[in-house]
């Protein structure tokens, strides 16, 4: 099992000081966004920003990896590329929407590249893609 960098420990520390409500929690699950180190990089930054205010992984996702799908009000540590905590998440909203039912709203809520529906549908076409072809399925 590969431990976490210590600024994960660190910032949930600092957190739990601020907020002592949630001191008899576990440490949340830790995790970059994205499958390469500039989007990862990129992503956790608009998080910290406060423009990332959304973020879409695929049901398939949960699967394949048998992970159970979040629920509101889990948290979640974001980190960079190399595990450098960045920010504290909060699930508020859950929703399952099929891919191209995916709305102008939702993409701009996302925040990244010029925050349009084409640009979030041409990218996650590609990640979806990639994350599906290294396990042998096909992104539909």
């Amino acid at each position: 099992m590969n431990l976490p960098n210590p600024s994960v420990l660190n910032l949930w520390e600092c957190f739990v000081r601020q907020y002592p409500k949630y001191r008899n929690i576990s440490i949340p699950k830790h995790f970059y966004f994205c499958d390469n180190e500039q989007d990862a990089n990129t992503c956790a930054e608009l998080v910290v920003k406060k423009i990332k205010q959304a973020t879409a992984p695929s049901v398939w996702w949960y699967e394949y990896h048998n992970e159970p799908m979040p629920n509101v009000g889990d948290l979640f540590i974001v980190t960079d590329w190399h595990g450098e905590a960045k920010a504290i998440i909060e699930i508020t909203a859950l929703k399952e929407v099929r891919f191209k039912d995916v709305g102008e709203a939702f993409a701009y809520a996302e925040g990244e590249g010029d925050k349009s529906l084409a640009y979030w549908r041409n990218v996650h076409t590609d990640y979806y893609t990639r994350e599906m072809e290294k396990a042998g399925a096909h992104f539909n």
